[in-house]
């Protein structure tokens, strides 16, 4: 699940598409030395780093180009991406002297001559910053990332007015209204211009209804700043249902205890670590994961021990398959931070991705005793618990968590259904029904809900025109889950109709081709129709995606001896 932290709730798909050049790779360890890897030629490790970067091993892949850079280190290609693997690595000091050479062979450079104005605003020259951004090109992320930073470097230098000038370059594309109203609000705060700071905030507010939680956060920090408790409260009362971060908790009881907070962009850095941040969260996309990263590194950099930005930096790492990366990134949040829950509840998720399940348990059970009335470590216990097929173990842990929602609502089906699912798994069906009816009342159109109960219900021979209807509205919602497609052919099967179940069963293999029950069921299907060999063919295609023991033994069977006689048609439930 992504976080909702990100200043802007939805965004238009111009914007990501805006915003995919000077992309980026990464790793969060200490950068390798050249001389720990001896690739045979400097071509020899350009080729080794091409195949690490493919698996996201940003760490080797860096190693292997700096290998090859001390080969031929006057080959500009290699300089190029040795540079942007340094400062997708977060190694942001190493990167410069890159950077440097990068800047002087081509002065429109884009992600070295970002580099530079990050390291000179960070360094407070705040002059310099101002003349290197204008060498870099304002295309694709530089459109919005130079003049970001060109703003927060003249606000830095005391030119307000300039530096909102500087805000209005990035012209207005579809979806970054609230980006530029955002660090309008920040710069103005910064220079104290209360009554502006109010302007752009009320504006933000109405623009994102609700606020994301970090709009909520920022905003509602103005308000209590102003002593306007009601508008702070009325801030972090609409993020209170959704924010796990405890931001709206800390702001409404700071406001019940009158503590007034410190403002939170203190620096023309943190502001500029702020742009950053948030260009990366809009860059948090499957398509931009890279570049996502680039940014959030060099927002950690501006501004060390940045919660929020190792948060989404540890996620990026998730998505990209490194979970030892993002656990490294996880655990630098320090305890005393807002985020201090959040960071310890995906160390947990990343633990047991990393096979260390026992101790991902033990913490969620520590995170569970530590707040009493939160039901989210016991409900990732369960999820994990049925991951791992222990289901017994895991319907324990939902029930622990259902004793911490005294009344629950749309929200909670997936609490239901997961344990309904963990029911039938323990041959418990009239508990897992009533589990998975409770689920379909609380959110009628789940396609999940729809499916599990609909497909559980033929596989049983139970109430079959009613559950082919319920499928077939799973497919409606979602017509490209080859799981739910493959769930409303198998209950055409079911029904006898077997011309219909063979289009539909195709139509789910072409979606999933790797699922052996799918292709169980695609040979069952043919074998109906008279298509024995193509049946054979898909049944020893099921064996090959390593089915579990029961199922690979009935699919054995098929291929030895076929199908038997087909049953009646069922024409009523």
């Amino acid at each position: 699940m992504k976080l909702r932290f990100c200043f802007v709730g939805a965004l238009a798909t111009g914007v990501i598409l805006a915003l995919t050049a000077g992309r980026g790779n990464t790793a969060d360890r200490p950068l390798a030395a050249a001389t720990e890897i001896h690739p045979e030629s400097a071509f020899g490790g350009y080729l080794a780093a091409l195949h690490a970067q493919q698996n996201h091993d940003y760490g080797a892949a860096g190693a292997f180009i700096d290998a090859a850079l001390a080969a031929d280190p006057d080959n500009y290609n290699l300089i190029r991406r040795a540079f942007a693997l340094r400062v997708s690595e977060g190694h942001i000091a190493q990167a410069m002297p890159l950077a440097r050479k990068i800047a002087a062979h081509d002065g429109t450079a884009g992600l070295a001559g970002l580099v530079l104005i990050e390291q000179a605003i960070k360094a407070g020259h705040f002059d310099t910053a101002v003349k290197v951004a204008t060498a870099v090109p304002h295309e694709g992320a530089q459109r919005y990332a130079a003049p970001l930073l060109v703003a927060w470097a003249n606000a830095g230098r005391g030119d307000i007015k300039q530096a909102m000038r500087d805000l209005d370059t990035m012209g207005d594309t579809s979806g970054l209204g609230p980006l530029k109203l955002l660090h309008q609000a920040l710069i103005a705060d910064f220079a104290g211009e209360k009554a502006t700071t109010a302007a752009a905030y009320k504006k933000l507010l109405t623009a994102e209804t609700p606020p994301t939680t970090r709009i909520a956060q920022l905003a509602g920090n103005f308000y209590e700043r102003q002593h306007d408790g009601a508008a702070a409260r009325a801030v972090y009362e609409s993020v209170a249902p959704v924010d796990d971060s405890d931001v709206a908790v800390a702001g409404l009881d700071r406001l019940a205890r009158q503590i007034v907070p410190p403002r939170p962009i203190a620096t023309a850095a943190d502001g500029a670590a702020e742009a950053l941040f948030d260009l990366a969260s809009l860059l948090n996309q499957a398509d931009t994961l890279d570049a996502a990263l680039v940014y959030a590194r060099l927002a950690i950099d501006l501004r060390p021990n940045f919660a929020l930005a190792e948060l989404l930096a540890g996620e990026i790492r998730e998505q990209q398959g490194q979970p030892k990366d993002a656990l490294a990134l996880y655990r630098r949040i320090e305890r005393g931070s807002l985020y201090a829950w959040t960071a310890r509840m995906r160390i947990a998720l990343t633990l047991d991705a990393l096979s260390q399940t026992d101790e991902s348990a033990k913490l969620l059970e520590s995170l569970a005793a530590e707040q009493p009335q939160r039901p989210a470590p016991l409900i990732e216990l369960g999820d994990i618990l049925r991951s791992h097929s222990r289901f017994a173990d895991a319907v324990k842990a939902y029930d622990r968590a259902l004793a911490r929602v005294p009344k629950p609502t749309a929200d909670d089906w997936r609490l239901f259904y997961s344990r309904g699912v963990c029911y039938e798994r323990i041959g418990q069906w009239p508990r897992a029904q009533a589990d998975l009816e409770r689920a379909l009342k609380l959110r009628p159109n789940q396609p999940l809900v729809l499916n599990y109960l609909g497909y559980t219900w033929i596989d049983k021979g139970e109430k079959l025109p009613e559950a082919v209807k319920m499928i077939e509205r799973a497919v409606a919602l979602q017509p490209n889950d080859g799981y739910i497609v493959d769930s409303l052919g198998w209950a055409y099967f079911h029904l006898g109709q077997y011309a219909r179940a063979t289009e539909t069963l195709e139509r789910a293999n072409e979606l999933v081709p790797d699922d052996p029950t799918i292709n169980d069921h695609l040979g069952d299907a043919y074998w109906r129709t008279g298509r024995e060999t193509e049946a054979r063919y898909q049944w020893r295609r099921a064996l090959q995606f390593k089915p579990d023991a029961d199922e690979a033994k009935t699919i054995q069977a098929k291929l030895d001896h076929g199908l038997g006689a087909a049953p009646a048609k069922v024409s009523g439930g």
